[in-house]
């Protein structure tokens, strides 16, 4: 008897996590089915660059079914509801779809409604995001006619995907606008809710040294409250403890939170909509059957796609076991790993999981990309990642050298000390 696998969420998590599946179990004894509500697959990491004109849109996006292979079924629809009791995905219409084994990989999505005035008058004039494919287009429009004034990068809350990005905005800002010549026309500010740069603190001491070093200003323990903002004039950000933040230019990183499926789906969300998941195994809390992976999960990693490979591997061993009765894999160490640009063809490199912050050395062993060091290799090394993540992580092949596990050899603790602490919300 054939046996179903239903994946929701044809992103990085769902495709390359098909794709591997379809590479281990043979198709008349195991049918795998996707279920989008797009037909189109974005390369998020281009977003960043998209505002500087690094990127066009229609380079960072292909078809989202011509990304899996043969004889995985794809189904492009909104989903209803998950009842978890009768192991069945509910779509519009009353269609049902059911599951011996569901694996959640619907990721984040933007919660624009809940900062009051993010979306009011200003919005998409001199209010945007680049998180997504229309904000990071508009943005690029915006950044093209700006000649002077305060732009303000704000993270609304955590946590959000890929939280090194909005630091990476404000570096290749501080990098667009002296090709420019106008860099002291500009006064950039970067205002999160954290108390430092970032949340790892060797990571936060690094950033916000490079943060000084560019004259990027760095508000801490920002939590927003509300966006004031026109059409033709500036605007200001309004924290709940009453500080503004004047800007000319706001480029906002929303709340960020689950699938609105998973709120319709009882016994399967939290209340922000992220599934409670084993963050070992990655089954989830909601039933035996049901696993989740990526963004969509509320386990304390980075919400970030480096995770969501390493995660893969894990969870296609641990539907394989499953499916076979055996016990399953808790491996999983919270591996993450980040590409950071600081402007003028430099990067940084950090590698870090559940309970080991980013450390010098070098990725993936002795001898490699260096870590917690701006570097042209690890600039170059950020622009291959695209080519590697279409030919390479989607089609879910195994990577020499890279695995799930943190590697450490090459790594040193730096002899830096820093008293900024930990939060784990962040990394999620």
């Amino acid at each position: 008897m054939t046996r179903n696998i239903v994946i929701l969420g044809g992103g990085t998590g769902g495709t390359l996590t098909a794709n591997r599946l379809r590479r281990h179990f043979d198709h008349d004894d195991v049918a795998i089915t996707v279920i989008d509500q797009d037909d189109h697959h974005v390369y998020q990491p281009g977003l960043l660059f998209v505002p500087f004109g690094l990127a066009a849109p229609d380079e960072i996006i292909r078809p989202l079914q011509r990304q899996l292979h043969r004889h995985i079924e794809f189904i492009q629809a909104d989903i209803d509801m998950v009842d978890v009791e009768r192991d069945t995905v509910v779509l519009p219409g009353g269609r049902e779809v059911h599951y011996d084994v569901l694996i959640v990989a619907t990721g984040a999505t933007l919660a624009l409604d809940e900062t009051e005035g993010l979306t009011g008058q200003g919005w998409m004039s001199n209010v945007f995001t680049f998180y997504d494919l229309a904000g990071a287009a508009g943005l690029h429009d915006a950044l093209t006619e700006f000649q002077g004034g305060r732009i303000v990068v704000n993270v609304v809350d955590m946590p959000i995907k890929c939280p090194v990005a909005p630091l990476e905005f404000c570096f290749l800002a501080d990098w667009y606008f002296t090709q420019r010549g106008i860099r002291d026309q500009v006064h950039i500010t970067y205002a999160t809710p954290l108390d430092a740069a970032f949340t790892k603190p060797i990571a936060a001491a690094a950033l916000g040294d490079l943060l000084t070093e560019k004259g990027i200003e760095l508000v801490t323990e920002f939590n927003t409250g509300s966006i004031v903002s026109t059409t033709d004039g500036p605007g200001a950000l309004v924290g709940y403890d009453g500080r503004e933040v004047p800007f000319d230019l706001a480029v906002v990183v929303p709340l960020h939170s689950g699938a609105a499926y998973v709120g319709r789906s009882p016994g399967l969300g939290d209340d922000l909509n992220f599934v409670p998941t084993n963050q070992a195994t990655l089954q989830t809390m909601a039933h035996p059957n049901i696993f989740a992976i990526g963004d969509a999960t509320n386990v304390p990693a980075s919400k970030a796609g480096s995770v969501t490979h390493f995660e893969g591997e894990v969870l296609t061993e641990n539907v394989i076991r499953f499916l076979e009765g055996r016990e399953l894999d808790a491996t999983y160490d919270g591996h993450a790993n980040c590409f950071i640009e600081t402007g003028f063809g430099k990067a940084l490199l950090i590698d870090f999981n559940y309970a080991t912050e980013p450390m010098e050395g070098h990725f993936p062993a002795a001898v490699g990309l260096p870590l917690l060091k701006e570097s042209r290799l690890n600039h170059l090394g950020k622009l291959m990642f695209q080519s590697f993540y279409w030919h390479g992580l989607l089609p879910g092949r195994d990577i020499p050298l890279i695995g799930a596990d943190m590697p450490t050899r090459g790594k040193h603790r730096p002899t830096t000390k820093t008293n900024h602490t930990t939060q784990q919300g962040a990394t999620r």
